[in-house]
């Protein structure tokens, strides 16, 4: 999370949707970068609101706006997927050694998650308790572009990205049944996805 005070701007890092690179590229333009630990860099919407959104207004005497990135949803979960390879691949022990993405999803999907597929939609990340967005404005990550843009026009500063966290390239494909399953499982994470701009 990066928050800016003069702009009265805060960017809430979505996880797996790139908020690394984004924070790599402006911790040294915001007034306050939270990177750690994990929990408190990625302070969901619905937290920010609660909590530091009335803190910051106080101190401030102004609110401040929220900005984040979300990606397709099941884009978003082969990043998960790519980055759980990753996770500790030397332990021979993983529980990810030897699983598909196609396992992957379904682990994500089932009733019970197992731990390595227990993780939060973004839905829940950038809505409230009702599933109502939380965040004023949400870039699509495929339109990273825009995001970089808007953030040069409140900043007044050139940005370049540079390429953090590359994941290993995998193969990530789907059946057309585990696809039509988790598009039904993630039907929060599409709606709120499809009404971006």
């Amino acid at each position: 999370m990066l928050i800016f005070w003069k702009q009265k701007l805060v960017f809430l890092a979505t996880p797996k949707a790139g908020s690394s690179a984004i924070e790599a590229a402006l911790e040294p333009l915001a007034d306050v970068a939270i990177l750690r630990p994990a929990e408190l860099k990625h302070t969901s919407a619905q937290d920010f609101q609660g909590y530091l959104a009335p803190y910051l207004a106080q101190k401030s005497g102004e609110a401040f706006t929220t900005v984040a990135l979300m990606r397709q949803p099941i884009d978003w979960l082969r990043s998960w997927y790519r980055f759980r390879l990753r996770d500790d691949d030397e332990d021979p022990d993983h529980p990810m050694i030897g699983r598909t993405f196609e396992q992957f999803a379904q682990d994500y999907i089932s009733p019970s998650r197992p731990a390595h597929a227990n993780f939060s939609s973004q839905s829940e990340f950038l809505c409230d308790a009702l599933g109502t967005c939380a965040v004023d404005t949400i870039f699509r990550y495929d339109q990273i572009d825009r995001f970089v843009h808007f953030l040069e026009d409140q900043l007044d500063f050139a940005i370049t990205l540079p390429r953090v966290n590359v994941p290993p390239a995998v193969d990530v494909t789907l059946s057309e049944t585990t696809q039509a399953a988790l598009t039904q499982a993630m039907k929060s994470d599409f709606k709120l996805y499809e009404s971006l701009g």
